[in-house]
């Protein structure tokens, strides 16, 4: 295995680590997964697509970013680096996938899956075990599934918009 400090190998390697740390935002220095998180709310409160078009996003992020999490985490020497936060953008994304993308929405959305994310309430601590790309991207999709839960919840039982 390459240490970490090694530098990818080919232009494959090279585009596999910018897609899984969406384009060095992994290695921000202070919680590289929140900031990927709250870039990813920030990105779709201003840009608020259709959830067709969402979905279509969403399912592109998870393929495309587990072969880019696979290959990363063989570029980076490690099980599930921090470098590596395209697993935040998706699991973000599905805490909102049937939700109006409103400010407020976003935020709630954006604290309960980053606490899920973080707590790997069961399955999650369990499916991130998982080896390559799936490891890396479960645990953040089944977060964002029981944020989005809880956000549809909150939205039945308060009347909340």
């Amino acid at each position: 295995m390459r240490s970490a400090c090694s530098p990818p190998r080919t232009a494959v390697n090279r585009l596999a680590l910018l897609i899984a740390t969406v384009g060095g935002v992994g290695h921000a220095p202070l919680a590289p997964g929140t900031v990927a998180s709250a870039i990813t709310a920030l990105a779709l409160g201003f840009l608020t697509p259709s959830r067709a078009m969402l979905l279509v996003v969403v399912l592109a992020v998870i393929l495309i970013g587990t072969w880019a999490a696979q290959d990363a985490e063989r570029s980076l020497g490690s099980k599930d680096p921090g470098a590596i936060v395209i697993d935040e953008v998706a699991g973000m994304a599905v805490s909102v996938l049937a939700v109006p993308l409103t400010p407020a929405v976003l935020a709630v959305a954006f604290v309960l899956f980053r606490v899920f994310d973080i707590v790997k309430p069961y399955p999650a601590n369990e499916l991130q075990r998982l080896r390559g790309g799936v490891g890396v991207m479960i645990d953040d999709l089944v977060a964002g599934v029981y944020a989005l839960l809880l956000v549809l919840a909150a939205r039945a039982l308060l009347s909340w918009p």
